[in-house]
């Protein structure tokens, strides 16, 4: 075992979406990470999902009494407990908190939802674009006008639940190992899309903000940063927002239309700047269709306008710049996302795919202290799957 994270032991209850993002994340670190599935069939292919990837699968009945204190053996000796149920849960099966620190005092018990274990909406089901809604942030999103736009589920899942999740689980184990103690991180995905909306807040107290869809400074409200269509009805990224970056632009893209010049960041304020802010997104939209996306590349990737091809998945992962970054890995044949942060002294070792549940019963329980006829009795019993 190598990385960052080597030595530590995390125990992962199965879920969906931040919780074993969080322990992938912890995995690739260098974590050890065992997660404990429910012994029901599944045609689901762990080693095909990335979120999966290196650590140990047991399956255990969290239903059954030899299967809550199978759980809290393995709970005693680790540094770290991941849970995504819903709030009562964990308690209701006899794993919550109180139990789980009382049997291991330095436990950093880290739980994850998205309304929070408190609140009136806490007992509620909900998705990402539930939790992104409620705190304003998906009414940001979307064309001028139009309807709020789902950016996909990286905002409330994996920003701000799973990122949240962990950084509220590391700074945890720092604050152990002074303290010796153990804690809850109580990461909830409302919570963290507000704190990942700091900046809208700061544009909102001192700066440019409208609270519409579509018209702010990072959603396509000021042209200079938005996305435009080429000659070949694909797209390309536009960030010129600094105004040595939009002078550039427009001297790369053969405006000299004195009236479009000096409208950078720098001018957002200013209502006479703004008022020329139509005519110049209708001249871009004219002049990024004359090219083809690919000729665009050639002519500005690389360079200060701040430019980027807009590509599908599968253009990405061809990209020469994330070849030559190995942003993009290979596991068990699966390409998928590559282990981030990188660390200089105590990178980890790749990743391994993801197990089938309960491959490691056997394993983990006797590294656990079971011996072989007690793990065929939880087995005969219906606690181990």
């Amino acid at each position: 075992m190598s990385g960052p994270l080597c030595g530590f032991k995390v125990i992962e209850f199965a879920g969906i979406g931040p919780a074993p993002f969080c322990a992938m994340m912890l995995a690739d670190m260098g974590a050890e990470v065992i997660r404990i599935e429910r012994p029901v069939a599944s045609d689901d292919s762990p080693g095909r999902d990335p979120l999966l990837r290196s650590r140990r699968s047991i399956t255990l009945n969290l239903k059954h009494p030899d299967g809550v204190v199978t759980a809290l053996k393995l709970i005693e000796k680790a540094d770290v407990l991941i849970e995504g149920f819903r709030p009562g849960v964990a308690e209701r099966l006899g794993l919550g908190p109180g139990v789980c620190l009382t049997r291991n005092p330095r436990l950093i018990f880290g739980r994850v939802t998205g309304w929070g274990q408190d609140g009136p909406l806490a007992g509620a089901a909900g998705h990402d674009i539930n939790y992104i809604a409620l705190t304003g942030a998906l009414h940001l999103i979307g064309p001028p006008g139009g309807k709020p736009t789902m950016p996909l589920n990286l905002i409330g899942d994996f920003g701000g639940g799973g990122m949240l999740l962990l950084s509220g689980i590391l700074a945890a184990l720092l604050e152990s190992r002074q303290s010796g103690k153990g804690q809850i991180v109580d990461a909830a995905m409302v919570d963290g899309t507000v704190a990942l909306m700091g900046m809208m807040f700061a544009l909102r107290a001192n700066s440019y903000f409208r609270d519409a869809t579509g018209e702010n400074l990072f959603a396509g409200g000021v042209p200079f940063y938005d996305v435009y269509a080429t000659q070949d009805g694909k797209y390309i990224s536009l960030g010129a927002l600094e105004p040595q970056f939009y002078a550039l632009l427009l001297d790369k893209l053969g405006i000299a239309d004195p009236n479009l010049q000096g409208l950078g960041l720098v001018s957002v304020q200013q209502a006479q700047a703004q008022a020329r802010w139509p005519a110049l997104r209708a001249e871009l939209t004219r002049v990024f269709k004359t090219r083809t996306r690919d000729a665009w590349c050639r002519l500005l990737e690389g360079t200060d306008v701040c430019f980027a091809p807009v590509l599908s998945v599968q253009e990405a992962m061809l990209h020469p710049h994330n070849v030559a970054r190995g942003t993009f890995i290979e596991v068990g044949g699966v390409l998928q996302n590559a282990p981030a942060p990188r660390f200089s002294r105590s990178a980890a070792a790749p990743p391994t795919a993801g197990r089938l549940p309960g491959a490691d019963n056997a394993a983990v329980l006797r590294e656990a202290g079971l011996s072989v006829e007690e793990i065929d009795k939880l087995r005969a019993a219906g606690a181990l799957g």
